[in-house]
């Protein structure tokens, strides 16, 4: 009885294991963007071009998905040289110093809507780490002749001063407040 029971222990545990799915992010359909305020009258828009990211999940759906994110902060572009010099220096993010933001997930919820999902996690930037939720709208999937594609939307705001980006201490000429809106879409990994 007790070498069944180990048996069926292994099967249940060898197949929990083969049921996670592992993907990849696609750079060439997905993009990092950011937006902050400028001079209470305007906004100015950014991404980062150069990132890595992985996601795990248990088959197909979000459900105890798991991310994990690595940006190079030197890849920010803000479609103007200058600035983006600016933001890489010390004023900003220091990038010679903390060359790579990232993200790591602790836990996916339902929201209850349809496809909507709230994503916990841990933001590091400047080698200070903060919680953080991301509010996500899955897309779902979709098969090609290139393989298995998953899609998503994440999006949340956060406070730059939490993560000693100070320049401009007053928040009059730049903002305090980040808004990140993240479009994925991941390929499926062959096993």
């Amino acid at each position: 009885m007790k070498n069944l029971i180990s048996l069926i222990a292994l099967i249940f545990l060898t197949t929990s294991a083969f049921a996670q799915t592992q993907w990849k992010a696609d750079p060439f359909h997905s993009s990092l963007n950011f937006n902050i305020s400028h001079s209470g009258i305007s906004i100015v828009n950014g991404k980062f071009l150069d990132y890595a990211g992985n996601l795990t999940t248990d088959g197909e759906a979000l459900n105890n998905a798991d991310f994990d994110f690595t940006v190079q902060v030197k890849s920010i572009n803000t479609n103007v040289e200058d600035r983006d010099n600016h933001l890489r220096s010390p004023d900003f993010f220091e990038v010679e110093k903390y060359p790579e933001m990232t993200f790591k997930s602790t836990r996916i919820l339902a929201t209850g809507r349809p496809d909507s999902y709230l994503l916990y996690g841990k933001l590091t930037i400047k080698n200070v780490t903060k919680d953080v939720i991301f509010d996500v709208h899955y897309g779902g999937t979709a098969k090609s002749d290139q393989g298995e594609k998953l899609g998503m939307k994440a999006k949340t705001t956060i406070d730059r001063f939490d993560y000693n980006i100070d320049f401009d201490p007053t928040a009059a000429g730049v903002g305090k407040d980040v808004s990140i809106v993240v479009h994925l879409q991941f390929a499926k990994q062959k096993v």
